[in-house]
């Protein structure tokens, strides 16, 4: 008898629209669908790592609750290596959600990150799932590089943004695909620059954004660039990795009226993903009957 086929689901990066992996796992549970095999890229790996280790649902609760306060409150800034050291963010994430080797997950989970040095892709397979989910997460410039086994690594997204190739190796015959990218090729937004209560505001005054000057339009933080130009790099990546290496399926959820940090807007980013499966329904059930 044959075995059953295995399926893996690729998270891709992308962010704050990193939520929305929250609405497309929860979406595939209710019409009985559970990958047998998970795998991440920076925010995909952040959720990943949770619905792995069975803490889907309290990322949500979390998630839904957070507004611009809390995500400041995450961040414990740095000038070494990065404006954000991520510590409490780590820290947080470790006691509420997932402090365990890979070893000890119900299931098979993989992220990705970038060697700073060698610029080689590396998958994080082992050890510290917390420490892994760190490195994959090292948005380059804001969140300083993570130590791992003498290597100093950053954000996979550098590298491989939707990690099929990963789903692929971990032993996966059927892959779904995350691609946060699809809706928009990382461009800022005017609302992403003039909000009155815009928390990016709040965020590095002393590195942020110059004021209008004379009518003269306010130009973005150097967060916001920092973080649109790693988008802009991302979106190019993926399309050339998932042309290469493609999934047996892509959900794209349209997030393109999401900033690239506003992770305040969780309610939003999940509702979307949750709707990303429901238009993809069809194409879902085909796939998975094919395999059967």
């Amino acid at each position: 008898m044959a075995a059953k086929p295995k399926l893996g689901i690729a998270l891709g990066a992308g962010s704050a629209r990193g939520w929305s992996h929250i609405g497309v796992l929860t979406a595939l549970a209710e019409a009985g669908i559970e990958p047998d095999i998970v795998c991440g890229c920076s925010i995909g790996a952040f959720v990943g790592a949770a619905y792995v280790n069975g803490d889907l649902e309290k990322l949500e609760h979390w998630v839904t609750a957070l507004d611009w306060k809390g995500v400041f409150g995450m961040f414990d800034f740095s000038l070494k290596g990065g404006l954000i050291k991520g510590e409490k963010l780590i820290d947080f994430f470790s006691r509420n959600f997932v402090d365990h080797d890979f070893a000890a997950l119900p299931k098979p989970f993989a992220c990705v990150a970038t060697d700073l040095e060698t610029g080689r892709e590396i998958w994080l397979r082992g050890g510290s799932v917390a420490a892994a989910v760190r490195a994959s997460i090292a948005l380059p410039g804001l969140f300083t590089p993570q130590q791992h086994d003498g290597r100093l690594l950053v954000d996979g997204a550098l590298v491989n943004p939707v990690p099929v190739s990963l789903c692929r190796a971990q032993g996966a015959d059927i892959v779904i695909a995350v691609d946060l990218g699809s809706d928009r090729s990382g461009h800022l937004h005017r609302n992403d620059m003039t909000a009155p209560d815009n928390w990016r505001s709040r965020l590095l005054q002393r590195f942020g954004r110059n004021g209008a000057n004379g009518g003269e339009p306010m130009l973005p933080s150097l967060v916001e660039v920092l973080v649109a130009s790693v988008n802009i790099m991302q979106v190019r990546i993926s399309r050339s990795r998932l042309a290469g290496e493609p999934a047996d399926l892509v959900l794209e959820p349209r997030l393109a009226q999401i900033g690239l940090m506003d992770y305040h807007r969780g309610v939003e980013s999940i509702a979307e993903g949750r709707a990303a499966v429901e238009r993809m329904w069809p194409a879902i059930r085909h796939v998975l009957e094919i395999a059967k």
